[in-house]
């Protein structure tokens, strides 16, 4: 290659690099008529911190934080364990449960707002983890939504042919962004972390539908303020508490409980099922009285509903798939079943996705 036109004459190598990738790894794919989750999988901290534990620092109490919240314990991740640490255990649970391995991978979506780093990419992090080599590897943020961004952004290179296979991750560390002078914002908050692994499935079966939305004006009422390129982290923001969760808490319960009947209805509208057609509503883990205003507008009896948040707290872009993953290990998950998941979240954003089982 003659010099001075812009090539390296040869590519990178050393430690850290892999050389040789073929664009024949990437075959040409014809597009497929249904997607759908062929494994799921979910990892928890060890660390449970209870409301007994909350109490004994800050000013509130057991009584106080389960009437408005309906939650009783959440996990906490170490000080050494960061967000990919979570994700990667349930990222290999919900391969081995689909019978595949990361060489198998042609996307990786993780859905976060609490990143390793601002960059590299948590994704980029797992993506050399498991080994996928080919993985084209991404970021989202959409907050507590970002796990349905990610699964429609996967389903449709999957069903376009741009992509085989695809692993679509939420994960947080969310201890690592609260301010435990507020009690309000630091006993809603958990760490954890979901995954799901999407490819072709017999038609009929997968994905049904998704909807997804957002309204910016709205992104004040939930938000970490600091930390970004508008008000960069200094001493002075972290004394305020500025580089820590925010929100509030009446207009966000306002607006989560009509936006989630109403991007639910949507997702059945365009799936052409109704709530009778249902067998499971998995719906983001944000506050039960929220999860209880969802059932009631759909006529569901709450057995019918996953709900964790009694156990894990708010788990953000995480409770979805945490929801999904339980509950194919406690057997509610069948072939066939239709699942309904739903959930909004900082910026704002919400979604909601119609799946039949494989």
């Amino acid at each position: 290659m003659p010099e001075g036109d812009g090539v390296a004459a040869t590519p990178a190598t050393g430690p850290g690099f892999v050389s040789g990738f073929g664009w024949s790894e990437h075959p040409a794919r014809p597009p497929v008529a249904a997607v759908g989750v062929l494994g799921v999988g979910h990892h928890l901290p060890e660390r449970e911190v209870s409301n007994a534990d909350l109490q004994a620092v800050m000013d509130t109490s057991d009584e106080w934080i389960r009437t408005r919240t309906g939650i009783r314990t959440r996990r906490q991740a170490r000080a050494d364990e960061a967000t990919s640490d979570l994700a990667l255990p349930a990222a290999r649970m919900a391969l081995q449960r689909a019978a595949l391995s990361g060489s198998d991978l042609d996307l990786i979506v993780v859905g976060t707002v609490t990143p390793d780093h601002a960059f590299p990419s948590t994704a980029c992090v797992l993506q050399e983890a498991l080994g996928a080599r080919r993985a084209a590897a991404l970021d989202i943020s959409a907050a507590c939504t970002g796990f349905l961004y990610g699964l429609s952004m996967a389903e449709a290179a999957i069903r376009a042919g741009s992509a085989g296979h695809a692993l679509v991750i939420g994960a947080e560390v969310l201890s690592r962004i609260l301010n435990w002078r507020d009690r309000s914002t630091a006993v809603l908050l958990g760490d954890g972390a979901g995954a799901a692994v999407l490819g072709p499935v017999p038609a009929g079966y997968g994905v049904l539908s998704t909807c997804l939305g957002a309204d910016g004006a709205g992104g004040p009422l939930l938000r970490m303020p600091a930390g970004g390129s508008r008000l960069p982290t200094t001493p002075d923001t972290l004394a305020a508490g500025l580089n820590a969760f925010q929100q509030n808490g009446r207009e966000v319960y306002r607006f989560a409980t009509q936006i989630m009947g109403d991007v639910a209805e949507e997702a059945l509208r365009r799936a052409g099922l109704t709530a009778a057609d249902v067998q499971l509503l998995v719906p983001h883990q944000a506050n039960y009285r929220i999860i209880e205003a969802a059932a009631r507008r759909f006529g569901f009896p709450m057995d019918r509903v996953w709900v964790n948040i009694d156990r894990f707290g708010n788990t953000s872009s995480a409770s979805i798939p945490i929801g999904l993953s339980e509950a194919v290990s406690a057997g509610r998950l069948g072939r066939g079943d239709v699942v309904l998941t739903v959930a909004f979240g900082g910026g704002l954003t919400w979604g909601a996705a119609v799946l039949r089982w494989v």
